[in-house]
């Protein structure tokens, strides 16, 4: 199974990298020290210590491979030609309006740097995914878990 595109800004790939590059170099080291501690207090079967670095090691070699695989699967957003035309497309920042609540703005980003306390929503949720396509002056809805939500696009960047 091929794996899919990860859409990154080049900011959400910097990022990524920088943590890849803290994780294989710092955090590793760290893990290996307390793994390498915990085995020097003897029997292994009872050290609650060694359970938990190797807990910890099972995460952090699961996290280094999902970085590398979204770095190798990477698309760059860096062409946003929609947003000059108005339309709103992966890597534009658009400014909406939800019926009822007033103006939001959004950055359309991929998943992997979704972050909506930062305004940052992923292409493939269920408001990245009514917003792409829009137009300045569409109404599009999106289906969220507490019911549909409208939104009239203001404008685009």
């Amino acid at each position: 199974m091929a794996d899919k595109p990860v859409y990154l800004t080049l900011e959400g790939k910097k990022k990524l990298q920088e943590e890849l590059e803290y994780l294989t170099t710092v955090r590793r080291k760290e893990v290996a020290d307390a793994i390498k501690s915990a085995k020097e207090e003897g029997d292994l079967s009872e050290n609650s210590a060694y359970d938990e670095a190797k807990l910890a090691q099972g995460f952090l070699e699961g996290r280094i491979q999902t970085i590398q695989s979204q770095l190798r699967n990477a698309i760059l957003i860096e062409d946003t030609n929609g947003a000059k035309k108005g339309e709103v497309t992966i890597g534009c920042t658009v400014t909406v309006e939800e019926e009822g609540f007033g103006e939001e703005t959004y950055q359309i980003v991929g998943s992997a740097e979704a972050d909506p306390l930062e305004g940052k929503i992923s292409n493939e949720s269920p408001i990245g995914q009514a917003l792409l396509g829009a137009k300045v002056g569409d109404k599009v809805t999106a289906e969220a878990p507490g019911g549909e939500i409208v939104f009239k696009i203001l404008k685009v960047e």
